[in-house]
């Protein structure tokens, strides 16, 4: 059995020696064969360094560094695409993915029973009250909304088989979200619950503004609910407008002519020209995508890598 690691790195050059040291004591005791696959995110410190001299020294290390940051997504779609287990994990390289959890992980996949094993954090210590509120809530959102399981509280730490990876690879657009991707194929998942665990060294790259925007990227991929919204929206605003127009006309033959309040007036078309420029700007989102989606650029390109089997661009 090859057991496939893949971690994608950002700028964690003082976490990565710390990761290595712990994650490889853990897979030597478990008495397989293993690859690391090290995806170099365009960092801007000594990560590239670092990973060059593991793999100097460890055959097992194989690192992969992209032209510029391309984002982890990217990263986890190198990683899938040049990962040859038969067993594929996918962990952060901060060790609040626990690498000892992998043996009881293999495990369970060896029973036959399931088809991935999942993480999932039973607790949000240390995170900011304010991020795990809205966190919460895009759990109980997207899952309303779309047809992908996404477990609150869920990590992109998981191992998988060999088939559910090429089910995950065979979905190849470019404005990915892991996640919803990862419920969306289906197969059986195990969720494994645990503490949350505090970075080991670094800080974090995602602010609350990037984990916003990621959170949106996974509504709109899977969901048309926003665009729903919008023409229900139109619909209920015309009606609403023809009503008016009604009374109006009716008060008009009956009552004559009133003076009219030009607030009122401004404060309707000021009232109706949001809600337009709020659906628009919902259509335009999915635009946005559609048209990033049909220019087919590579999801990643590789500078520099030791894997002689690299698939370098795609």
């Amino acid at each position: 059995m090859l057991l496939s690691l893949i971690v994608p790195c950002y700028n964690e050059q003082e976490a990565l020696p710390l990761f290595y040291s712990e994650t490889t004591k853990v897979l030597q005791g478990m008495q397989c064969d293993y690859e690391l696959l090290l995806i170099n995110d365009g960092s801007s410190d000594n990560t590239l360094s670092i990973m060059k001299d593991l793999a100097a020294q460890d055959s097992h290390v194989l690192y992969f560094s992209f032209s510029r940051n391309f984002g982890k997504e990217a990263a986890m779609y190198a990683g899938f695409t040049n990962a040859r287990g038969d067993y594929v994990a996918v962990m952060d390289a901060d060790l609040q993915d626990p690498p000892s959890l992998l043996p009881q992980m293999v495990k369970i996949l060896e029973s036959g029973e399931y088809d991935s094993v999942a993480t999932r954090r039973v607790d949000r210590t240390g995170e900011p009250p304010v991020r795990s509120w809205f966190a919460k809530r895009f759990y109980e959102l997207i899952n309303k909304i779309s047809d992908a399981d996404i477990v609150d509280g869920a990590r992109d730490f998981r191992l998988m088989t060999r088939a559910m990876k090429d089910a995950v690879l065979s979905m190849s657009e470019y404005n990915r979200f892991s996640k919803g991707i990862f419920g969306w194929v289906g197969f059986k998942t195990y969720w494994m619950p645990y503490e949350n665990v505090e970075r080991v060294a670094g800080e974090t790259k995602w602010s609350f503004w990037k984990l916003f925007k990621y959170a949106i990227d996974g509504i709109i991929n899977f969901s048309q609910t926003p665009l729903s919204i919008a023409s229900w929206f139109g619909m209920f605003m015309t009606g609403l407008s023809f009503l008016f127009l009604v009374l109006i006309v009716v008060r008009r033959l009956i009552w004559g002519d009133p003076v009219a309040g030009w607030a009122s007036t401004i404060c309707v078309i000021i009232f109706i020209g949001g809600l337009q420029l709020f659906c628009l700007g919902i259509i335009g989102q999915y635009l946005a995508k559609t048209y990033v989606e049909v220019k087919n650029r590579p999801h990643y390109i590789i500078a520099d890598t030791n894997a002689g089997h690299a698939v370098k661009i795609r």
